[in-house]
């Protein structure tokens, strides 16, 4: 990402204990985050070495203890990664926008189905209003493709990965990023050669995923890691990277 928003407000409340020196490295690993849009690395020497910050390797330490969390493939920011996920909706709706010829004018009437929208660097990723996770509203844009089957895929994770945490709520980026997932997996790859281009072909799919993280792989169990049991959810299957790495089998048996 080469562009993200600053909530001035909400970084004086999270940062308002720390010395300058602290809230300077937590804006370095911040703003690292967002520029390689990936967890920060178990290993952190590079990182350190890239920021010049071997003199604070210590403060480096306290601050991923306090505002990330350990995962199996690195520390995590929950706010970058929801953040990145709606980077890259805003920028595949614009492209899918952009290949029906950009925005159509206000006098013009849009004949494919999909309604005028605006989409800038500085607006608000669109949601829905709050509703019922069995009544998941689709979102903007859904109608060239088969829209996102939101229920039947949650019903899916709960069919297969019963143990593990099940989402209260879908809304906003989570949603926007299982659509995401929902168009990248229907494309043809070496994982899945034919993809699929129905609603019932695409649900077989995720069917198959799903079952497929459940019994060869070892998210299913989670992980042992410094003294501290992981387990992945959903939203954590769905992010890009994490879900390009299910793919490319880096979590197989």
């Amino acid at each position: 990402m080469y562009y993200y928003k600053f909530n001035i407000a909400d970084w004086h409340l999270a940062t308002s204990h720390l010395s300058l020196e602290e809230e300077a490295i937590y804006f370095k690993l911040i703003n690292f985050y967002y520029d390689s849009e990936q967890a920060i690395p178990l290993e952190t020497d590079s990182v350190i070495r890239r920021l010049r910050l071997g003199s604070v390797r210590d403060i480096v330490g306290i601050v991923l203890k306090e505002f990330f969390v350990l995962q199996e493939d690195g520390w995590h920011h929950l706010r970058c990664d929801d953040e990145i996920s709606k980077y890259h909706y805003k920028a595949e709706v614009n492209q899918r926008i952009g290949k029906l010829g950009g925005r159509p004018k206000k006098t013009e009437s849009v004949s494919d189905g999909i309604p005028e929208i605006t989409l800038t660097k500085n607006q608000e990723p669109l949601t829905i209003n709050q509703e019922p996770i069995t009544n998941i509203k689709p979102l903007i844009g859904e109608t060239k493709f088969p829209p996102c089957p939101y229920d039947s895929l949650l019903l899916l994770w709960k069919k297969h990965l019963p143990h593990l945490t099940q989402p209260r709520t879908w809304e906003g980026s989570r949603q926007a990023n299982m659509k995401s997932r929902w168009i990248q997996a229907s494309k043809p790859s070496q994982y899945s050669p034919d993809g699929y281009k129905t609603k019932e072909d695409g649900i077989e799919w995720w069917d198959g995923f799903f079952s497929y993280i459940a019994t060869d792989t070892k998210l299913a169990e989670g992980f042992e890691s410094k003294d501290r049991s992981w387990k992945p959810d959903l939203q954590w299957i769905l992010l890009p990277a994490n879900f390009q790495k299910i793919i490319d089998g880096n979590y197989n048996k």
